[in-house]
């Protein structure tokens, strides 16, 4: 009898295990059955080409947030890194006459050099990233107006429309570029050196500076990597919108930081997947698209995704203290 219950209590132990590891899929699965019953269009292929083009420029993006956060930052300057560069490229392009093969590029290292801000600011006034970001937030923000004067920067060369709205055998473009993303971020994370170095300074700051790692470079590196590909976010909608626009870009770090949440990017750090992130940017996508098919006005689509950041950060709490109470009791048996 003993032994039986030792199997149902280990069983149990087991499958509370995957189930939790597993949470995001499973909400997703639940997500894409309820809403093909309650909207028509949902499945269709036409829908879901359209939910995963548009979930693709905020999952590039996430994917550089995933790097701030893993290694127990944030960045909440993204939505604004993005507004500024896609308006500087813009004008780039428009009034400086700047062809698209050289102004990419250098919105490429100008996104770099606002992540760079990011993490000098950070590393020298020892502040939380949180603050500081916020602050540049706005400051990346005003710049974006102030430079936009209002207007609408139209006339780009044709060529640059390809970037955002073109397709290479039926796929569009923005999600290759995601799945490209993803992909060297997963290798970078779980195969490279470097990549075990960000989980550990999530996991231990302390323990990461004893056992050799440069804090501040790694810091200040994340944030221009995080930098560095939002400025791709940023010429991909630029190209989707063929319109420069203040109003691209803002509240983009709001669907990455809920999407990195949801799909067990820990917010204190040290945990994280890119496959969890791509999971929980869909979810997100799935919401948004499915809100949209069934009319839902502007305000409430605002109320349930708050409500979802919240869950999703109250169940990282929650992972966070069992597995505490879990290493405590494994270390005191």
């Amino acid at each position: 009898m003993s032994n039986q219950s030792a199997f149902f209590k280990d069983f149990g132990v087991r499958f509370g295990l995957i189930l939790r590891k597993n949470v995001p899929f499973l909400i997703l699965l639940f997500l894409l059955i309820l809403f093909s019953f309650v909207a028509d269009k949902f499945m269709t292929f036409g829908n879901l080409r359209t939910l995963i083009r548009q979930v693709s420029f905020s999952g590039i993006s996430a994917v550089g947030l995933m790097f701030v956060m893993i290694s127990g930052g944030i960045d909440l300057s993204i939505g604004s890194q993005v507004v500024f560069t896609n308006v500087l490229l813009a004008i780039m392009m428009v009034y400086w006459k700047i062809q698209p093969g050289l102004a990419i590029p250098l919105i490429l290292l100008v996104g770099t050099g606002l992540g760079a801000i990011n993490g000098f600011l950070a590393i020298s006034l020892k502040i939380h990233p949180l603050i500081i970001t916020l602050g540049t937030s706005a400051i990346f923000k005003g710049l974006g107006f102030i430079i936009n004067r209002s207007r609408n920067i139209m006339g780009f060369p044709e060529s640059f429309r390809w970037f955002g709205q073109g397709y290479v055998l039926g796929i569009p473009v923005p999600v290759i570029v995601m799945v490209v993303v993803a992909l060297i971020g997963s290798f970078i994370l779980t195969k490279t050196y470097f990549g075990r170095k960000v989980f550990a300074l999530g996991g231990n700051e302390e323990a990461s500076r004893l056992a050799g790692v440069h804090i501040n470079r790694m810091k200040v590196i994340l944030f221009m990597i995080c930098g560095f590909i939002s400025s791709i976010t940023a010429v991909l909608l630029l190209s989707r919108v063929f319109a420069g626009q203040t109003v691209t870009g803002q509240g983009l770090e709001f669907d990455c930081l809920t999407a990195a949440l949801l799909g067990g990017v820990s917010f204190k750090g040290g945990e994280g997947s890119v496959f969890g992130l791509m999971v929980g940017i869909i979810i997100i996508g799935v919401l948004n698209n499915a809100m949209q098919l069934a009319s839902f006005p502007d305000f409430s689509q605002t109320v349930v995704k708050g409500s979802v950041l919240l869950i999703a950060v109250a169940f990282d709490v929650y992972q966070k203290n069992r597995k505490a109470k879990e290493t405590v009791a494994k270390v005191a048996a």
